[in-house]
C-alpha cells in the first residue's frame, strides 16, 4: 500500500468553491462577460491560464490573462483571509497519517500566494513535508507534473503515493502519474470522478479511511 499521500488543496484541504465562484464572477463582471456555473466547475483543478481560456475564450492575450488571474486571486484571498475553510475531517486525518509515518504533500494548481495563505493561516503547514503549487510546473492538471514533482520531493516512487482529489482533471493527473486516485465528491459528483478514472470515491474527506491511504 502507498505510504505517501498527496492532497489537492481547493475542494480537498479547504472547501473554497463559493469563494472562487465569487472571485471569478467579479472578474467576469469587469470583462463584461457572463460566466456559467457549469463552466466554472469544469475548471476546478486547472491552472488559471487554462481557466481563463475556457471561461472567456482564446482571444485574451497572455498579458491580459495574467492581469485577470492576479485580480481574481487577490479577490479570492480577501474572501478567505480571516476564515480559512478547512475541510471537516482534515485535522484528524493529518494526525492519523502522521502517526502512521506517512509522508504528506500538497499538490495544487493554485498560485503560491493562495497555497501559503491556506497552509499558514490554516495552521497546517507543519503537517506537510512537501508543497507543490501551480507556479512550480510547466503543465497543469490533467498533466501529471504537479504530482510527480510532489512524489520526487517526498523521495517516493509514484506507485507508493495516493492522491486525494475532488476534480476530474486532478483524478486524470493522478492516474497519469501512476498513483492511486482517491476522489472526494465535494465539488463534482461521484460518477464524474469515477468516469475520470478514480480508483475509489468517498462523499467527503471525513469519509476517507486511513487504511485506504496507507494500509494500516
Amino acid at each position: 500500500m502507498s505510504k505517501g499521500v498527496i492532497f489537492d488543496m481547493d475542494g480537498v484541504i479547504v472547501l473554497t468553491e463559493q469563494a472562487h465562484w465569487l472571485a471569478w464572477q467579479s472578474a467576469a463582471q469587469r470583462l463584461g462577460a457572463k460566466l456559467e456555473y457549469k463552466t466554472f466547475l469544469s475548471c476546478f483543478g486547472r491552472v488559471n491560464a487554462d481557466c481563463i481560456r475556457i471561461m472567456f475564450g482564446d482571444h485574451i492575450d497572455p498579458a491580459e490573462s495574467l492581469r485577470i488571474a492576479d485580480e481574481k486571486e487577490h479577490a479570492f484571498r480577501e474572501i478567505i483571509r480571516t476564515n480559512v475553510p478547512l475541510a471537516p475531517g482534515l485535522l484528524p486525518l493529518l494526525r492519523n497519517l502522521a502517526a502512521a509515518n506517512a509522508r504528506l504533500a500538497v499538490g495544487s494548481s493554485a498560485p503560491p500566494e493562495n497555497v501559503a495563505l491556506v497552509l499558514d493561516s490554516g495552521g497546517i503547514r507543519q503537517s506537510f513535508q512537501a508543497v507543490v503549487d501551480g507556479s512550480q510546473v510547466k503543465r497543469g492538471k490533467p498533466a501529471p507534473d504537479v504530482f510527480l514533482q510532489a512524489a520526487a520531493l517526498l523521495a517516493l516512487e509514484p506507485p507508493r503515493c495516493a492522491v486525494i482529489e475532488d476534480a476530474p482533471a486532478g483524478i486524470q493527473a493522478a492516474k497519469a502519474a501512476g498513483m492511486l486516485a482517491i476522489g472526494v465528491a465535494t465539488t463534482h459528483q461521484a460518477h464524474e470522478l469515477t468516469a475520470a478514472g478514480a480508483d475509489v470515491v468517498f462523499p467527503t474527506l471525513a469519509d476517507v479511511p486511513l487504511s485506504r491511504l496507507v494500509g494500516v
